[in-house]
């Protein structure tokens, strides 16, 4: 039960912000009801994909493959191949 209210509040705290700012912009009450009423909608669609793309960030600094590595292993393969190459 305290999770639904802290969850709510969380709600109503978003759609105040975001009327009072747009409200503070336009002077329009119906502009800030409109987007009191669309920023939520567009956090609820966006928020799976932002967490999605953190999870593949935590798993790829898990397994230690992170960008930075990956472009020093490819930035390093010619190398690599040329001193294999000269040592023979």
């Amino acid at each position: 039960m305290l999770v639904f209210a802290q969850k709510t509040s969380q709600v109503l705290l978003h759609m105040a912000v975001a009327f009072g700012v747009t409200y503070g912009f336009t002077g329009s009450l119906a502009v800030g009801g409109l987007a009191a009423v669309v920023e939520p909608i567009c956090n609820v669609l966006v928020l799976p994909l932002h967490d999605r793309a953190w999870g593949r960030l935590r798993r790829s600094l898990s397994d230690g493959n992170t960008p930075t590595m990956r472009r020093r292993a490819v930035r390093n393969m010619p190398q690599a191949a040329a001193a294999e190459g000269s040592a023979a």
